[in-house]
C-alpha cells in the first residue's frame, strides 16, 4: 500500500501504517512473528533482511513503520522500554565530557539515567526551566550543550514549552533538540514538525494505552544518528519483543479516539477541581489560568488526560491519593483506566532533594476513559474525607 495515496490522516495512519495484509493468507491483521532466527537462501542470502531476532523482527518492523508515520519522521525505532530508548539515544549522541541541558520538570528516571548512570561515564548535566526561553538562551550562551532535552507537557507539573522556539535556540547553539512527547502523544502534538530533532516515547503509556505492555521508542529524521542508534540497540540488545510490539501496534490503532476521550475527561476533572475549596491549585494546560495555556492551544490539538493538583500539604495529598476508589493508586499513566499517583514518594522519589523534586502537596491523576460522572463522584468523595 502507498500510504500517502490513501491514508494521509492521522487516524488512517494509526490503523494502516505497517499493517499490510498477510500476502500468504490474506489475513487483514499481520501475524505475530515469534521466530528468533530466519532461514537464509545461501550464506548471507537474507529474506527481507531478517537473520536473527535481536537485529530485526517483522512485527517490530511493522511497529516502527507505524511510529514513524504517526510522528511524521523518517525513522522509528522500538525499544524494550522508554529508558532503553533514551539510553541508546544519549550514548549515540554523546561522548564523555559532553553536556545535556535538561528541563527541571522531567520524568525522574530520565534524570537518574543521565546523572547516575551516564554521569560516572563523563556526561555532564545542567537543569533549567525549559518553559522560560530566556533562561534557556542564557544557559546556552554561558556554556554550550550537545543535547537540549525537554518534556512538554511536563511530568507532573504540566509546564508547556515552545518547541519551535526551543528548537531555534538549540540549533543556533549547535545542540540536538530532543522532545519527550509521551504526555501528548502524536495524536495531540508532533514535535518534529515544530523543529525538534528527535521524539522520545514511553510507549507503555498512551501509545500502548492499556497498561499491559512496556516499551519505548525514538522517531527521528537524521539518517546517520538513526543508524548509530540502531547499532547500539543491536549491540546492547534493548529490543522490544514481538508480542510487546504487536500489543503496542494494536493500542496505537485506537490512539486518536482514546486521546479525544482522555482530553474531554481531563478537562472536566480539571474544571471541577479548580472550583473546589479543598484544592489549592490545579495544573492542566486546558485551563485558561494555566501558564502556557495559549501556547499549548497553538502547538497541541488537545490537552490530554493528565491533571495534577496541589492540596493543603503533603499529609492531605497522601490521604487523597489513598482514598480514591475508581482512580487506582498506581504508578504509570496513559491507560484506559484512571490512576492516581503521589509523585514525591512514587514516580519521582529518585529526584527528592534535587532541582527536580516534586512538591509534597502535589498529586497526579491519569484520567481514563470511564464515565465522567463516576470519575467526578470519586474525586468528590476523596476530597470530602480531607
Amino acid at each position: 500500500m502507498n500510504l500517502d495515496d490513501v491514508a494521509r490522516g492521522l487516524e488512517s495512519r494509526a490503523v494502516h501504517a505497517g499493517q499490510d495484509f498477510d500476502p500468504a493468507t490474506g489475513a487483514v491483521i499481520p501475524p505475530v512473528h515469534f521466530s528468533t532466527t530466519y532461514a537464509q537462501d545461501g550464506i548471507g542470502g537474507l529474506r527481507g533482511g531478517y537473520e536473527y531476532g535481536r537485529s530485526a523482527n517483522p512485527t517490530r518492523t511493522a511497529l516502527q513503520t507505524q511510529l514513524a508515520a504517526l510522528e511524521g519522521g523518517a525513522h522509528g525505532v522500538s525499544f524494550a522500554s522508554g529508558l532503553a530508548a533514551e539510553d541508546a539515544l544519549l550514548r549515540a549522541a554523546l561522548k564523555p565530557g559532553d553536556e545535556v541541558l535538561l528541563g527541571n520538570d522531567v520524568y525522574g528516571g530520565t534524570y537518574r539515567l543521565i546523572a547516575r548512570v551516564l554521569g560516572p561515564w563523563g556526561v555532564k548535566l545542567r537543569v533549567v526551566d525549559m518553559s522560560d526561553l530566556a533562561e534557556v538562551e542564557a544557559a546556552l550562551a554561558e556554556r554550550p550543550a550537545q543535547i537540549v532535552w525537554v518534556e512538554t507537557p511536563s511530568n507532573p507539573m504540566l509546564r508547556i514549552t515552545d518547541i519551535a522556539g526551543l528548537s531555534r535556540l538549540g540549533h543556533a547553539a549547535g545542540a540536538l533538540v530532543v522532545v519527550d512527547n509521551t504526555f501528548a502523544s502524536p495524536a495531540l502534538q508532533r514535535p518534529l514538525s515544530l523543529g525538534a530533532d528527535v521524539v522520545v516515547h514511553s510507549t507503555t503509556k498512551y501509545l500502548g494505552g492499556h497498561s499491559d505492555v512496556v516499551g519505548g521508542a525514538l522517531v527521528l529524521n537524521d539518517d546517520a544518528l538513526a543508524e548509530q542508534v540502531r547499532f547500539l540497540q543491536y549491540a546492547a540488545g534493548a529490543v522490544s519483543g514481538p508480542l510487546d510490539a504487536w500489543l503496542t501496534t494494536r493500542g496505537i490503532k485506537t490512539l486518536p479516539l482514546r486521546m479525544q476521550r482522555h482530553s474531554s475527561n481531563g478537562l472536566a476533572i480539571a474544571e471541577h477541581l479548580a472550583g473546589h475549596g479543598a484544592v489549592a491549585r490545579v495544573y492542566y494546560p486546558g485551563l485558561a489560568a494555566h501558564p502556557g495555556h495559549e501556547l499549548a492551544a497553538a502547538q497541541m490539538s488537545g490537552f490530554g488526560g493528565i491533571v495534577s493538583l496541589a492540596l493543603a500539604d503533603g499529609a492531605a495529598a497522601r490521604r487523597f491519593a489513598e482514598s480514591t476508589r475508581l482512580f487506582q493508586l498506581a504508578e504509570s499513566l496513559g491507560g484506559v483506566e484512571s490512576l492516581v499517583n503521589y509523585p514525591d514518594a512514587m514516580t519521582h522519589a529518585s529526584v527528592r532533594g534535587t532541582e527536580l523534586a516534586v512538591p509534597e502537596e502535589v498529586v497526579r491523576l491519569s484520567v481514563g476513559i470511564e464515565s465522567i460522572d463516576d470519575l467526578l463522584a470519586d474525586v468528590d468523595q476523596a476530597l470530602a474525607g480531607l
